[in-house]
């Protein structure tokens, strides 16, 4: 009965507690970059709510071949931190956007040494649940190909012999057919 009172007045009343929902935050599966050149590292979230002035985005590295993660950067209240401790310290940059969504960093002067994983977490409160979403960094003196360009350019010749092949096909269908016509005038 007690219950029952309880949530009849939830009803009446209009008071709902605030539900808080799972955040899901997004960064791109690997960074590919030359050696000496910037990288912009980024993550975006996706929050059902507005974007709240409390946001906070928080970035992890982990050195390839470690099992340790150092903490390199933090944006709360408005304001960016870099950690003092991190192989980053003087190399950091915020460049997201918070109303945007967006808790993107810019790395300088990139090493070997910084080939790792990079890991953002972003809190949008009442939103704060959610999965961190990580980034693997991969320093090269010259940046491969992607297997990408590579399929994309044996598509590209497959279709522009396929297009060759029906073009010959209906030009001697027209040769083939005006000589025939010709053949039947006379």
């Amino acid at each position: 009965m007690l219950t029952f009172l309880a949530l009849a007045s939830v009803v009446l009343l209009g008071i709902v507690p605030e539900q808080t929902q799972a955040i899901v935050i997004y960064t791109g599966w690997e960074r590919h970059a030359l050696l000496g050149s910037d990288v912009r590292v980024s993550c975006f979230f996706f929050s059902w709510r507005w974007t709240s002035e409390d946001v906070t985005f928080s970035w992890t590295y982990r050195p390839d071949g470690s099992r340790d993660s150092i903490s390199i950067f933090h944006y709360t209240g408005g304001m960016a931190y870099v950690d003092n401790m991190s192989p980053f310290r003087d190399r950091v940059e915020f460049v997201g956007n918070p109303g945007r969504r967006d808790g993107s960093i810019l790395i300088k002067n990139l090493d070997y040494a910084d080939n790792g994983t990079f890991t953002c977490d972003a809190k949008n409160p009442p939103d704060i649940v959610g999965r961190p979403s990580s980034v693997r960094l991969l320093v090269f003196e010259k940046v491969p190909i992607q297997a990408g360009v590579i399929t994309g350019a044996i598509i590209g010749v497959v279709l522009g012999l396929l297009v060759l092949i029906v073009v010959i096909y209906y030009l001697m269908r027209f040769l083939v057919a005006r000589r025939v016509f010709s053949l039947s005038v006379r």
